[in-house]
C-alpha cells in the first residue's frame, strides 16, 4: 500500500509539480504534459478570426488597402530618376512633391521689331480725342476737341475732307464695314450717322442725358452701342434708331464699349473700377469684372483671340472670355492709361497720360519697348499726353491721338532683326500667367 501511494504521489508530482515551481526529471513528459494543458486550455481559440489571421500575418495584407505605388500619393520631396529614365512615382500622377509644376513657369515671349515713328499729322485744333480706319484701309478719320470730324489718306497723310455738324468735342468714332455710314459722338450728347456718299448726317440718335464717350458697332447686326457720362449704355437699331436696350448697372461714366460676335456680345469699362459683360439679346449683364482699383478708361479686344484687356491708372488686365477669368497683369506702365490697342501679331500698345507709350506681347505680358512721345514744337510740355489709339487693318500701322493736337504714325522698323534687337527677357517668380 505504501509502495503504491508513493508512486500515485510521484505521478500527480509529474502531472502538477509544474504549477507550483517543481521541475520534472523526464523532459519528453514535460513537453507532453505541456501540449495537454494548450490543447485544454486554448481549444476554443486555436483558430484566429480572418480579420485577425489578416492583420497578425503581414504577408496576406487584403488588396483593397494598397501600397503607397497603388493609391496614387507620394510625400517625395525630389523624384528620383531610375536608369530606364522613369520616375519612381511613375504610377503616383497624384504628388504632393515641391518641385514646380510646368504651368507655372514663366513661357518665353515672342520676338516683335521695335516701333518707330513714321509721321506726325497736325491740322486739328484740339485733343485728338477719336480715330477710326475705315475697311480697305485707305483712309482713316479723327475726332478732336476743336469739334470737327477731319478724313485723312492713310498712305500720304493728307487731309481730304472735314465733317462739321458736332457743337463739342469728338469723342467716339467708328467705320461700318457693311454699310456706307460713319457714326460720331460727342460731348454734346449727340449721336450721328454720316452718308459717306454725301457726307451728311442723315440719323441722329436721342436718348443719352449727358455726353456721350464712347462707340462701338456690332460687326455682324445693324445695331449701335454707345456710353456716356450718364452711366449707361444704349443700344441703338441702326435704321430705326430707335433705343433697343439700356445697359443700366455702373456708377459712373461708360469710358469705352467694345463689340463682339459672340456672348459676351458688349463689354463695358467704368470709371466705377469695374468692367461689365452684357448679354445683348437679353440686355442684362453676364458679369462684373471687380479687380480694378482704380477707373477704367480703355478696353481692347484681340482680333482673333476670344479675350481682352482693360486698362487703369498704373494697371492693364488681360481677361479670357466668355466668363471674364482673369489671365494676366501687364505691370510696368506707371502712369494714367487712357488707351489700348492690339493687332493680329499680338502687338498690344498702351499710351499714358503722361506722354508715355509702351509696347506688349500679348502673350505673355512682356514690355519689349518703353518710349515717350514728343509734344510738337510750339505746343506746351504738359500736352504730352496719348489721348486715343488704334491700329490699321493690316496691323502694321497705328495711329496715335494726341493731346498736342497732332496724329502720330508709328511702324515696326523693318531692318531690325533678332541679331540687332535682341530681346531683353528674364523669367521672374513674381509674375506668372494663371
Amino acid at each position: 500500500m505504501a509502495a503504491a501511494a508513493e508512486a500515485n504521489s510521484a505521478a500527480a508530482r509529474d502531472v502538477f509539480g509544474s504549477d507550483f515551481g517543481e521541475a520534472t526529471s523526464d523532459a519528453a513528459l514535460a513537453n507532453l504534459i505541456t501540449s495537454y494543458k494548450r490543447k485544454s486550455e486554448y481549444s476554443d481559440v486555436i483558430t484566429l478570426p480572418k480579420s485577425l489571421e489578416a492583420a497578425s500575418n503581414p504577408t496576406k495584407r487584403p488588396k483593397t488597402q494598397g501600397s503607397k505605388k497603388q493609391n496614387g500619393s507620394s510625400n517625395a520631396l525630389v523624384l528620383s530618376q531610375r536608369k530606364d529614365g522613369t520616375s519612381n512615382s511613375a504610377q503616383a500622377p497624384q504628388s504632393n512633391s515641391l518641385i514646380r509644376r510646368p504651368n507655372m513657369t514663366q513661357s518665353r515671349p515672342d520676338w516683335h521689331a521695335p516701333w518707330k515713328l513714321l509721321r506726325v499729322i497736325s491740322g486739328h485744333l484740339g485733343w485728338v480725342r477719336s480715330l477710326a480706319v475705315e475697311p480697305n484701309n485707305k483712309w482713316f478719320a479723327s475726332g478732336a476737341g476743336d469739334r470737327t470730324i477731319k478724313i485723312w489718306d492713310l498712305a500720304s497723310g493728307n487731309l481730304r475732307l472735314t465733317l462739321t455738324g458736332h457743337i463739342s468735342s469728338v469723342r467716339g468714332l467708328a467705320v461700318s464695314d457693311r454699310h456706307p455710314y460713319l457714326f460720331s459722338c460727342g460731348e454734346d450728347k449727340m449721336v450721328k450717322c454720316w452718308d459717306l456718299e454725301t457726307n451728311k448726317v442723315i440719323r441722329h440718335y436721342h436718348g443719352h442725358l449727358s455726353g456721350v464717350y464712347s462707340l462701338s458697332l456690332h460687326p455682324t447686326l445693324d445695331v449701335l452701342v454707345t456710353g456716356g457720362r450718364d452711366g449707361v449704355a444704349r443700344v441703338w437699331d441702326m435704321r430705326t434708331r430707335s433705343n433697343i436696350h439700356v445697359l443700366a448697372g455702373h456708377k459712373q461714366t461708360v469710358t469705352d464699349v467694345k463689340c463682339q460676335e459672340a456672348d459676351p456680345q458688349v463689354i463695358t469699362g467704368s470709371l466705377d473700377s469695374t468692367v461689365r459683360m452684357w448679354d445683348l439679346a437679353a440686355g442684362k449683364t453676364m458679369g462684373v469684372l471687380t479687380n480694378h482699383k482704380k477707373g477704367v478708361r480703355s478696353l481692347a479686344v484681340h482680333p482673333k483671340e476670344f479675350t481682352f484687356a482693360s486698362a487703369s491708372a498704373h494697371s492693364i488686365k488681360q481677361w479670357r472670355c466668355p466668363k471674364g477669368e482673369f489671365m494676366q497683369d501687364f505691370g510696368g506702365h506707371n502712369a494714367i492709361v487712357n488707351t489700348i490697342s492690339v493687332n493680329e501679331d499680338n502687338v498690344m500698345f498702351s499710351g499714358g497720360d503722361n506722354g508715355s507709350v509702351q509696347f506688349w506681347d500679348w502673350k505673355t505680358g512682356h514690355s519689349f519697348q518703353k518710349t515717350e512721345s514728343l509734344a510738337q514744337p510750339g505746343s506746351l510740355d504738359a500736352e504730352a499726353g496719348v489721348m486715343c489709339s488704334t491700329f490699321d487693318r493690316s496691323g502694321l500701322r497705328l495711329l496715335v491721338g494726341e493731346a498736342d493736337k497732332t496724329i502720330k504714325v508709328w511702324g515696326p522698323d523693318p531692318n531690325a532683326t533678332e541679331e540687332s534687337h535682341p530681346l531683353e527677357w528674364k523669367p521672374t517668380l513674381g509674375r506668372t500667367k494663371y
